[in-house]
């Protein structure tokens, strides 16, 4: 991986390389390079299929992080390109061109974080929660407890057991 990262970190300036195994490492890029990396990744160095694309809500630091996991299958190894986007009207340019399959985590990413990817297919339709009109629900400052108790009865006889102390119970039914 380190003969690529050099080959790659004379054309984009990338952030350093984390290597979590012989075949999986990752990078950062900032987001304006991403398009051109990806394009180069797939087209140069062979990395032709999209594993992933997922998000990290960094709340306290105001940031997504999204992180493209890319699959080069003749070499059997995986990079992960990751981009910090602002939360404020988080915005990403779509890769849907380069892998169809993008659109589909797109969709996902827009619903469940609230990113936006202009121009991708049917990005603005419900997908997974129809009729969703509350903050996306993977987002940090969603609050569960309050949607729960918002929207569902608290059924008669059930209880809620503190779960730190209800687990060290089952562990240890004798209070060793």
């Amino acid at each position: 991986m380190q003969e690529l990262y050099s080959k790659l970190n004379k054309l984009f300036p990338l952030g350093e390389l984390d290597e979590r195994r012989d075949d999986l490492a990752f990078v950062s890029i900032p987001a304006e390079h991403l398009r051109s990396l990806l394009l180069q990744l797939r087209d140069q160095e062979g990395f032709v299929h999209l594993v992933l694309l997922t998000a990290v809500d960094w709340l306290e630091d105001g940031m997504f992080q999204l992180t493209y996991l890319l699959c080069n299958r003749e070499k059997a190894i995986d990079l992960g390109v990751k981009v910090m986007l602002p939360r404020d009207e988080a915005s990403m340019l779509s890769v849907h061109d380069i892998w169809p399959t993008a659109a589909t985590y797109q969709r996902e990413l827009r619903e469940m974080f609230g990113i936006d990817f202009p121009d991708s297919p049917r990005v603005n339709e419900d997908f997974i929660l129809e009729g969703w009109r509350d903050i996306p629900p993977y987002r940090r400052d969603f609050d569960t407890k309050a949607f729960s108790d918002k929207f569902y009865k608290q059924r008669p006889g059930r209880k809620t057991n503190d779960p730190e102390k209800y687990m060290k119970d089952k562990l240890y039914p004798d209070g060793e």
